[in-house]
């Protein structure tokens, strides 16, 4: 089967789908993203992601480009013609296509949003999830507003190829002071040697992950204790355990950083009881 693209109010053939070569998303960067966890073919943390969206483009001056209702809809439409039962739904609005200059084009011109969705097999990330995967480090280069997940990835890009040129899954990105702020496309997490569960908190220039907003959730109803708090390169390595979270990944632990094996490792029992637990709850509030 064909996989099928929403783009600009017209479904299309995946492999036929463009837009202008003066978007401002293909010259600048200039737009933002979302990615839906997809489960039995229905959308995990919507409403998170929904919010999110708005903020980035509210951030961005961005107009919205449809109401929610009807960009729901396109939404479930592009997952339904693509028969993803379980993948990801991908949506991306930029500023639109005009004359290329640095500056905003006239008011009115419409936003571009492209939706793509596809398969990804379930059974993969859980074979990952029981045996672990590796981490390495990498200097953050990135700009100073991570907090609005827009389009323009370049250095996650280098961070990310960093880690497969290393034969790992994820990249830590450390600022310029040796504290992790976060992977190149996750939230990163370590029980430290205290046995404390710690990640960096969102005013520090990260992207407030969705599924890091309902890892947390989880944790205090659980009542465990959680720390807010930046930790060192050091620390990650010393630590009981490691993972991260993100809207692909749920929770996935890290048994290694930078070669040197996390605790013993395996994954450990907190990474384990909260995917387990995320991955209950998500597929049963999915819309």
């Amino acid at each position: 089967m064909s996989r099928v693209a929403y783009v600009n109010g017209v479904y299309q053939r995946h492999a036929e789908a463009t837009i202008h070569v003066e978007d401002r998303g293909f010259q600048f960067a200039d737009g933002v993203y979302e990615v839906w966890s997809v489960f039995g073919g229905r959308m995990a943390d919507f409403e998170g992601h929904m919010t999110r969206l708005h903020r980035s483009l509210n951030e961005l001056r961005i107009d919205i480009p449809m109401s929610a209702e009807s960009l729901t809809r396109v939404l479930k439409e592009t997952i339904r013609r693509n028969r993803v039962r379980d993948g990801i739904v991908y949506l991306q609005v930029t500023r639109g296509t005009a004359r290329r200059d640095h500056p905003f084009p006239a008011p009115g011109t419409p936003p571009s949003v492209v939706v793509t969705s596809k398969s990804i097999p379930f059974a993969r990330s859980q074979a990952q999830a029981a045996k672990g995967v590796a981490v390495v480090t990498h200097p953050d280069i990135r700009w100073g507003r991570c907090d609005i997940k827009t389009v323009g990835l370049l250095p996650n890009v280098l961070a990310k190829q960093a880690a497969r040129d290393k034969g790992a899954y994820e990249a830590w990105m450390v600022d310029e002071m040796g504290l992790v702020t976060e992977g190149s496309s996750t939230n990163a997490w370590i029980v430290d040697k205290a046995g404390k569960l710690r990640t960096r908190d969102t005013q520090a220039n990260i992207l407030k992950g969705i599924t890091r907003t309902a890892i947390m959730a989880m944790i205090e109803a659980e009542g465990i204790e959680l720390d807010e708090r930046p930790f060192s390169v050091e620390e990650a390595k010393e630590a009981k355990e490691a993972f991260f979270t993100a809207a692909g990944a749920f929770v996935m632990p890290a048994i290694s950083i930078d070669g040197v094996k996390i605790g013993d490792g395996k994954p450990g029992p907190i990474a384990t009881k909260l995917r387990a637990r995320y991955l209950e709850e998500a597929k049963r509030e999915a819309i």
